[in-house]
């Protein structure tokens, strides 16, 4: 039997700024991209979108974006060899400490924006991204387009 899992970017508010309808749209998805505080999103906006998803039953992954607040994430970014991953890693790691404080798993990751649309036309952007998740935890799922160079090397 298959299984559709609708999935939705939330958590991409800051500060003062909401940005979407949280609250309605996490009613009718099974998983969330929770943003991580580098293109929208903030600690108090991350533990209320945790808090969320637990008593909606939605899972919850990690929503990665390029450190750019004031373009959220859109504009394109080229990054010396090692800061991708790093920048993952450092949103990976801001994500988990909520969850963790809930006691729930991170399920998946899909990166955000200008980044998920560089990635596949990126070998490094690729080669980075999947040497994150391995090194942060090799049981996430990474959301990446099909057909592309960043799904072939997760694999």
């Amino acid at each position: 039997m298959y299984k559709i899992d609708l999935n939705s970017d939330l958590g991409e508010s800051f500060g003062l700024y909401k940005i979407g309808c949280d609250e309605e749209i996490i009613q009718t998805v099974s998983s969330a991209n929770i943003a991580c505080g580098l293109h929208g999103g903030d600690p108090a906006v991350m533990d209320k979108t945790i808090k969320m998803c637990i008593k909606s039953g939605t899972a919850i992954g990690a929503h990665p974006g390029f450190p750019d607040l004031q373009g959220f994430g859109r504009r394109q970014m080229h990054l010396k060899k090692g800061e991708l991953k790093n920048f993952i890693l450092y949103q990976l790691g801001a994500l988990e400490a909520f969850s963790r404080m809930h006691k729930i798993k991170l399920q998946h990751i899909k990166p955000h924006g200008a980044l998920n649309n560089m990635m596949p036309y990126s070998e490094q952007y690729s080669l980075e991204i999947c040497q994150a998740v391995l090194a942060f935890d090799p049981e996430l799922i990474l959301v990446a387009p099909t057909n592309t160079m960043t799904l072939k090397m997760a694999q």
